[in-house]
């Protein structure tokens, strides 16, 4: 089971430490309509190939985060980051619903090619 967190939690976390890694565990056309400010885009799918490189430090703290709390990719992402070595995972079950059923805005990056 993840060790999940709240949209206040993840805040303060986030304000508290600017290193936080967010990750966007959604397929491309999801992350590019719009994702959490500073979120990086990880697909679950691609976990274990992508986290060495957005986060070569294993002791990174890490939220995860998907569609709503009835999506499973930021759980399976999560899950596979612990697998893979990270210590410090969280997941925020919320996901964008909940962000932006806040009034919180969500942001547009486009993807490097």
């Amino acid at each position: 089971m993840s060790k999940l967190i709240t949209r206040e939690e993840l805040q303060a976390r986030s304000a508290a430490n600017p290193a936080l890694l967010l990750l966007e565990a959604l397929p491309e056309k999801y992350y590019r309509d719009g994702h959490l400010p500073g979120a990086k885009h990880m697909p679950h799918d691609q976990t274990s190939t992508l986290a060495p490189t957005l986060a070569p430090d294993r002791s990174t703290e890490i939220v995860v985060y998907c569609a709503s709390k009835t999506c499973q990719n930021s759980h399976i992402a999560a899950n596979v980051l612990k697998q893979i070595g990270y210590g410090n995972v969280a997941v925020y079950a919320g996901g964008k619903q909940d962000w932006v059923d806040a009034g919180l805005a969500l942001e547009k990056t486009a993807l490097a090619a």
